[in-house]
């Protein structure tokens, strides 16, 4: 808890969110894929050094997180297109089609 007064003279903004703001942000999808890559190849190699995955498996196991990780890319790539297209005009919340806006309230 702060305990800094407040100055009356510069009074503090009132946070005001646009219509059109979610809180998401977009996904760096490089960043995104090569994540989830190294992270299941961190756990395989984390479950072959335990024992608790024989080496005769690998072969098998290897490409999992790279399906994994393809998958997600794949994903985020589909559904953040779906918001990035979203705009605000004045008149309340509008998608748009291509170059053509699209009011779902019509």
């Amino acid at each position: 808890m702060s305990t800094t007064p407040q100055d009356p003279t510069h009074p503090i903004p009132e946070l005001t969110m646009d219509e059109t703001e979610s809180g998401f942000h977009p996904v760096n999808l490089t960043h995104l894929v090569m994540g989830i890559a190294f992270a299941g190849l961190a756990a395989i190699w984390a479950a072959v050094t335990a024992g608790w995955l024989p080496l005769d498996d690998l072969r098998w196991v290897l490409p999992v997180p790279w399906l994994l990780a393809g998958s997600a890319g794949l994903l985020a790539t589909t559904l953040g297109g779906r918001r990035r297209e979203r705009v605000s005009r004045g008149d309340g919340d509008v998608g748009v089609v291509g170059d053509h806006p699209v009011d779902p309230r019509a």
